[in-house]
């Protein structure tokens, strides 16, 4: 997924796209690995073809970088990242980079499943491994991201992963040994199709897999609904999917484990578990209510009951189609899969763009109505039936009627406020005169305050020569786009989210004026894939990235590839001046560092608002001009701009002179104890949960 952000930007269709081909590639090889175990060999042993598939995985692990740096390069011609064209091959590369090595995972269910029934396996082997495989994934995730990539980084870790699967692949070759192919008998299909015990004369195997289908669907919309609706509360740090992740894969395990722990006592009916998944999809919507201001952590409890039954229906459901018949499970798992392969891409394409973060949770809660209530209808005991119906109606009601999410909130109490959606992401426009807000996915983004007319400004004065042309990174309100055209010279945004661009007329009256200057120019691109697209060369580049710090895939825009790629586009002379915020644990110290080591020559500068320096940078020596050069330098329309939000001139230039007093050493945000920079490998400032907890014991009181 983190490569997937740096190769083909850091959106929600990325996202869909990763987790829906993961999946396509998981259906159609545990299709093939079912077919494959129904077919008659004398002598074939299914762990030995387990063994080669982990063999595979484990050649993905360090293949898939390989093409999706391939494809970045193969689809810069492909237009802005919002054509059609450009969200059509990306998606394309994805799944081709993904499909071997996922089909090989898909195919490992129904072999280990047909190894262990011809070994006096049981009828419920395949929850006996989905038991297993959720706990291992549920380990895999959380040490990843909280241990792995901050200690070795994304290429250490896939090469860990990649000898993990080696490691599997022996253990399974070592098996083989002691199972030969001889002492096992893979029945064919038709002899499969004769055993009584795959089919029960009371199941309607159809019914389960629509069930099936449909659950794979729903669940996996609302994951990326959590992530994009539920931001406000998660924040949009790296931790924030893993630990949502985390939490799906902890509750699945557990709905998992009560069903192996009581599978043979039959406590629960299937009509009552349909029942209660439903009940419990809706408590998302119901308890994470702006109004009760609840934590990131609250929110992720309200998720655990609907995924821990959701744990508990899916085995139950395979188990029974399948009686331990290898072939089935892996049809049924994969018509479960397919659901989930859809489900993203609905939620992307569909749900969010059209119906926001409440509207889609409660239409996919109702798909699994239909079935509850299928099933409600013919066998479930009355008592039950009105509790569940009851309860159902009421939390469907307050969901309905009473919750709100985070766009109604704004909505009601923010008259002034705008929003927009889009298949990237949802924008807020709220407030009036100076204290406007811009909200991306509920997170503030920036406001209007002076650092963004000085991220113009400052290094346009610093230039040794007349400007000519820019380049804003992350157009925000369009403060620092607007301030680069009061210079009069060529001026491009690039802006990954279309609708922030469409809301620039919300913060500023003259936005029509000023984007109808031949001068300006918009652009709908993540930053990194314009400047390795555009022949263009720039006077002066300003960046200014997302906040806190710490945001996820954020590095991109402070590692040291990035520089270098700025510096390819930089004319002779030319500067680039990045914003930095503050951040702890090292991470200031480590963006410093890697802008020193990309640039000979670097300033820093403290505004006086003290929560953030200037960073500007530049290939040859960087002169700082006196007020009179200073006024001397910038047109009447750019004084005019910069005295905007002053009471007059004078106080202006005392400002700007004050900044440039206010130079400090590189050297003074760096800790001469640590090398750490940021690189595209080691994304320093977006992992530092070990950091953090060093931090907390060597400086705690106790």
């Amino acid at each position: 997924m983190r490569l997937a952000f740096a190769a083909f930007g850091v959106n929600t269709p990325v996202l869909s796209a990763v987790i829906s081909f993961f999946m396509a590639g998981l259906a159609l090889g545990s299709w093939w690995g079912g077919c494959l175990t129904s077919r008659s060999f004398r002598r074939f042993n299914p762990i030995l073809f387990y063994s080669l598939c982990e063999l595979l995985i484990g050649l993905g692990a360090l293949v898939v970088p390989f093409f999706f740096s391939l494809g970045t390069r193969l689809l810069l011609s492909a237009g802005e990242t919002d054509s059609g064209s450009y969200l059509f091959l990306s998606a394309a590369v994805i799944f081709l980079s993904l499909l071997p090595w996922c089909f090989c995972m898909g195919a490992t269910f129904p072999l280990m499943m047909a190894f262990i029934k011809k070994n006096g396996g049981s009828k419920d082997s395949f929850s006996f491994l989905y038991t297993a495989n959720v706990l291992g994934a549920m380990a895999g995730t959380a040490i990843t991201a909280y241990i792995l990539i901050e200690c070795l980084g994304l290429r250490g870790t896939s090469e860990v992963a990649s000898c993990l699967n080696l490691l599997i692949a022996y253990i399974a070759l070592r098996i083989s040994y002691r199972f030969p192919s001889g002492n096992t008998v893979i029945i064919n299909k038709k002899a499969a199709s004769s055993q009584p015990e795959n089919r029960n004369e009371n199941q309607t195997p159809a019914l389960y897999l629509a069930i099936l289908f449909t659950t794979g669907f729903v669940f996996m919309a609302m994951e990326v609904v959590w992530t994009r609706g539920y931001t406000y509360l998660l924040k949009t740090e790296v931790y924030s999917y893993a630990s949502l992740l985390f939490t799906y894969l902890l509750s699945t395990f557990f709905g998992s484990w009560l069903y192996r722990h009581f599978r043979n006592k039959k406590t629960i009916s299937l009509s009552a578990v349909l029942g209660l998944l439903f009940l419990c999809s809706l408590l998302p919507i119901v308890i994470n209510n702006p109004l009760i201001h609840l934590s990131a952590l609250y929110m992720l409890f309200t998720i655990i009951p609907v995924c821990a039954v959701l744990g508990y229906l899916t085995p139950l459901l395979i188990d029974e189609v399948s009686s331990g018949n290898a072939e089935i499970a892996g049809r049924a798992y994969a018509f479960n899969i397919v659901g989930c392969i859809l489900g993203p891409l609905a939620a992307s394409y569909f749900f969010l763009p059209f119906l926001g973060t409440r509207f889609s949770l409660i239409a996919l809660s109702l798909l699994l109505a239909v079935f509850f209530i299928n099933k409600n209808i013919r066998s479930m005991r009355f008592s039950t039936k009105a509790f569940l119906g009851v309860t159902g109606t009421v939390l469907l009601a307050i969901a309905l009627f009473w919750t709100v999410d985070f766009e109604d909130y704004c909505s009601r109490y923010f008259s002034s406020s705008r929003l927009r959606r889009d298949y990237c992401a949802t924008v807020v426009s709220l407030g009036s005169g100076m204290n406007k807000s811009l909200l991306v996915n509920g997170i503030g983004m920036t406001g209007l305050v002076m650092p963004t007319k000085m991220m113009a400004h400052l290094p346009l004065v610093l230039l040794s020569h007349k400007p000519l042309s820019a380049l804003d990174i992350c157009f925000g309100m369009g403060t620092t786009y607007r301030s680069l055209l009061s210079w009069n010279i060529d001026t491009t945004a690039v802006e990954l989210v279309p609708s922030v661009l469409k809301s620039f007329d919300y913060f500023w009256s003259d936005a029509d004026r000023v984007q109808s200057s031949p001068q300006a120019h918009l652009v709908v691109d993540d930053g990194r894939r314009f400047l390795k697209r555009t022949r263009e060369t720039f006077d002066v580049i300003t960046v200014d990235p997302p906040p806190p710090l710490e945001a996820a895939a954020s590095s991109l825009l402070y590692s040291t590839e990035f520089y270098d790629l700025v510096k390819q586009h930089l004319k002779k002379g030319g500067l680039l001046q990045e914003w930095l915020s503050t951040g702890g644990y090292g991470t200031c110290n480590a963006a410093a560092r890697s802008i020193q080591v990309s640039f000979p020559y670097v300033k820093v500068f403290v505004g006086p608002e003290r929560f953030g320096v200037y960073l500007v940078a530049s290939l040859e020596p960087i002169r700082i001009p006196n007020l009179q050069e200073l006024r001397e330098k910038m047109p009447i329309s750019a004084i005019q701009d910069f005295s905007e939000w002053m009471p007059n001139q004078r106080t202006a230039f005392e400002y700007f002179g004050n900044l440039l007093s206010n130079e400090r050493p590189i050297e003074t945000f760096i800790d001469p104890f640590s090398s750490a920079i940021i690189t595209d490998d080691r994304p320093f400032n977006e992992y530092y949960f070990l950091r953090k907890w060093k931090w907390v014991l060597f400086h705690s009181p106790w």
